[in-house]
């Protein structure tokens, strides 16, 4: 085979693998959003099929040998070709050591799970999800050693979301950053809270549908190639930089529930809008890794969508949505609400500074389920025990304790350290993107406009052409430094609550 064709064969490879991750995706957004309760039976034959014959595509001798062609002449490549074929092969060797049948038998697994998980949030019912989620279990202990043998189970799944990490970083990551946070919580509970019962009156969820189109355009997503819907637990998903979904959830008796949803999930989005179109349809394609996924929809949710010149500039908007509610209430009253730090149940309601207890609760589970020494049976028990000793918060059920997120039931083991890791890159990207230009002169007048063209020239138009450690890098104007994050919230809060 010549080189032009094998050039033609990778084009070729990679749009039939966009083709059925489009096809696998809209199945996943319409379980989730719009379809029957009771369907999953039927997605699931066709995610099993779907899973199957991706595999098939790509896991095989043929593929296997056109990426050694090219390999054989990376030097004479295109660097974008070449970035391609270097991250193909990686997923190969990573694939084909996995069973097809085991394979297609995970993607029906998960969509059966994310039916049960659904049905057992509702009905606060544990034990019906719980069988589900020991095969969920075993399979990703099983996939860790085709993924990685030579690491810990866990750390290879964490890989699978940001690579480089392991249970080893993490500890002294956390560590680090308990011994900052847990001090100043300390302090603020002996401080007087502002009073935060103005959010908790009725905002019917058609105006909050409105105010959530407001937040769109205030973000500059472009509504003809990203839209929003409703779910239980907000996600957003990408087929390609010009089509592009974000979901939230209404509360009626709580509106910053779905104002930080969707100014969090439309920083998923900008990232994603924000990708090259030379990567579109490539494996390129789409953000580089959850962390530093979780380092755009988490700067745009807290430090800019929960701060002071943000919420002056658009507060006179809200009182517009919403008269009778926020009636004599000031933007400074506002902004000190939304940033309220008190311990409490919800992971996604959580307060900037107490929100990575969360994920240290999460983690630690996770650590114990896939090293074998927590069993699936006992983690309403261990959630409950973490909770009080992380938040000193009482678990009042598992619907408000270890059903509230969908992670698990997707088979997503490793992915929640990415939140903590995304929220401390944001923090560092944030001191070197102030270092540029007047960060809240814009801010203040409503504007985010340069601070999304900064992102996407330091992140977003790159997609995965870049290393995670290069992004972090390159964004944060040096090697990462998590101090800079503990630093960032005892800034904050400390003047916040005047310690």
């Amino acid at each position: 085979m010549v080189r032009k064709e094998a050039l033609t064969s990778l084009a070729d490879l990679q749009r039939k693998m966009y083709a059925y991750g489009v096809a696998a995706a809209a199945l996943y957004l319409d379980a989730d959003t719009v379809a029957p309760k009771d369907t999953a039976e039927g997605r699931g034959v066709a995610l099993g099929v779907l899973a199957g014959e991706e595999h098939k595509l790509f896991a095989n001798e043929a593929v296997g040998s056109l990426l050694e062609e090219l390999i054989a002449c990376k030097d004479e490549l295109d660097p974008l070709v070449r970035r391609q074929v270097e991250v193909l092969k990686r997923d190969y060797d990573r694939l084909v050591r996995i069973p097809a049948d085991e394979y297609m038998e995970y993607a029906m697994l998960t969509n059966e799970a994310s039916d049960v998980w659904h049905k057992a949030k509702e009905k606060n019912d544990f034990p019906m999800f719980a069988p589900v989620l020991e095969k969920l279990v075993a399979f990703n202990r099983k996939f860790a050693g085709y993924y990685d043998s030579e690491k810990a189970p866990y750390d290879a799944l964490l890989n699978e979301y940001e690579r480089g990490v392991s249970m080893a970083y993490l500890d002294n990551f956390f560590a680090a950053l308990r011994e900052r946070i847990v001090p100043l919580i300390r302090a603020i509970s002996a401080k007087p809270q502002p009073d935060d019962s103005f959010l908790k009156k009725e905002y019917p969820v058609a105006k909050q549908r409105e105010f959530s189109d407001y937040l769109m355009d205030v973000l500059g997503l472009d509504r003809s190639h990203c839209t929003i819907g409703e779910t239980e637990h907000p996600f957003t998903l990408n087929f390609n930089n010009k089509d592009v979904r974000i979901t939230t959830h209404y509360q009626a008796h709580d509106l910053a529930s779905s104002m930080y949803s969707v100014i969090h999930e439309g920083g998923h989005a900008m990232y994603e809008l924000g990708v090259a179109d030379e990567l579109q349809y490539t494996c390129l394609a789409g953000g580089m890794t959850m962390g530093i996924h979780e380092s755009q929809s988490r700067f745009y949710e807290n430090i800019i969508g929960r701060s002071l010149p943000f919420i002056r500039a658009i507060f006179p908007k809200i009182q517009e949505f919403f008269p009778e509610q926020l009636e004599g209430v000031t933007a400074e009253q506002f902004y000190r609400v939304v940033n309220k730090a008190e311990p409490s149940l919800i992971r996604t309601e959580a307060d900037e500074l107490t929100y990575p207890l969360h994920i240290m609760v999460r983690y630690e589970i996770e650590k114990q389920l896939i090293g074998g020494t927590l069993e699936v049976k006992d983690i309403p028990e261990t959630w409950n025990r973490l909770y009080k000793e992380y938040l000193n918060v009482d678990v009042p059920d598992d619907k408000r304790g270890c059903l509230q997120d969908s992670h698990w039931s997707g088979g997503s083991f490793g992915y929640f350290p990415s939140y903590a890791l995304g929220s401390a890159y944001g923090a560092q990207m944030l001191r070197n993107m102030e270092k540029d230009f007047d960060v809240w002169e814009a801010v203040g007048k409503g504007d985010v406009a340069p601070v999304s063209a900064w992102l996407r020239e330091k992140i977003h138009k790159y997609g995965g052409a870049k290393e995670s450690a290069e992004l972090v890098q390159n964004a944060c104007g040096g090697a990462f430094d998590p101090t800079v994050y503990a630093d960032y919230l005892v800034e904050k809060y400390s003047k916040l609550y005047d310690l």
